[in-house]
Parts: structure tokens; sequence; C-alpha cells
């Protein structure tokens, strides 16, 4: 790992770690903010998400700021140690759509000053939001999955051919030397004939 990513790792989750530890510790203060998302949010879950998954969603705003307040402290972590970093990635990339919509509805605002705050905030959570999918999509200069997949395709494909050209070859060659060895036989016996 380089120095940079061993420090920018932590510096871009240290804010979920923070804010998901008091969501889960304090869920309270979101709760006012929250409500809209989760009443839009929920419903529409669990009509789209499978029955066993559906019926686990909680309905409680409070249980849901929650849940999501832990996600960002696991995905924080996880992004952290560098230990399931890019899932951690992911993981608060998920979150922090929801937290964005919930926390700065700039386009309910009358006050242009406070519409203005919530403008940058929200400006602020997509520069996160992109620094967090370039850290799900780091591979650390080693090539990623569907990178391997694809060119030990292509490997496998190319070591096929060869080994069918090799086979090829050596079948060719083994043909010949019979037919040769079958000549140098009959040769033989036609000379070994008595009236021949």
């Amino acid at each position: 790992m380089t120095v940079v990513r061993a420090l920018a790792r932590p510096m871009l989750s240290a804010i979920f770690i923070v804010e998901g530890a008091r969501a889960v510790r304090k869920p309270d203060t979101y709760v006012h903010k929250a409500e809209p998302v989760a009443d839009r949010l929920v419903p529409l879950l669990k009509k789209v998400a499978p029955a066993q998954v559906g019926d686990r969603i909680p309905e409680s705003t409070k249980s849901l700021v929650r849940l999501n307040g832990a996600a960002q402290v696991a995905g924080g972590v996880a992004l952290a140690s560098g230990s399931g970093r890019r899932l951690g990635a992911l993981v608060l990339a998920g979150t922090l759509v929801p937290t964005t919509l919930a926390g700065h509805r700039f386009w309910e605002e009358s006050d242009p000053a406070t519409r203005a705050t919530h403008q940058v905030q929200v400006l602020k959570n997509l520069g996160l939001l992109g620094g967090l999918l370039l850290a799900a999509v780091d591979t650390e200069g080693k090539p990623g999955v569907v990178w391997r997949t694809k060119h030990g395709a292509k490997a496998a494909k190319r070591e096929t051919k060869r080994g069918a050209k090799l086979a090829k070859r050596e079948a060719r060659q083994v043909a010949q030397a019979a037919k040769r060895e079958a000549r140098t036989a009959a040769r033989v016996a036609r000379a070994e004939l008595p009236f021949g």
C-alpha cells in the first residue's frame, strides 16, 4: 500500500465513523430530518425487495437512523483499515445518498443563506461520493477480477490453440514415422521372400 492510500483512506472515512457513531448513540437528533425520506423510502424498499428482506426492514425512523449509522461506522472502519476497503467504500457510498437527501433538502428552504449552506453541503457530499467510488474501484495497481477473468480466458484460448497445433504436428510426425516403418518393413519382407 502506498503512503497516499494509507493516509487518504482514514481521512475519507473519518467523517462517516464519527457521524455514524453519533447516529447510533443519539438517533433522535437525526429523526426529524430523516422522516420525510424514510416515509418515502421504506414503502418503496418493501415493495421492491423480496419478501424475506422486505419483512426485516424496520419501519421506525429511529431504527433506520441507527441502522444507517451502524453501516457508516462499519464501512468507515473497513475503508480506514484496508480490510474490506472496497466493500466498505461501497457501503459508505450507499449510506451517503439517503443521508444527503434527508439532511440537506435545500430546495425546501426559503431563506437564501440557509439554502446556499445546504447546497454547499450537497456539493461536498457529491465530492465525498466521488472519492468513495474511486476507493471502491481502487485495486492498488493490481489487476481486478474482471481484467483477470477476461485475460485469463484469452490466455486459456491461446494455450488451447497452441496445444492443438502441437498435438496435430506430433500426430502428423507419428503418422509419417509409421508410414516409413511400414515401407521399410515391406521392403525387408520382399527382400526375404524366396521368389522375389
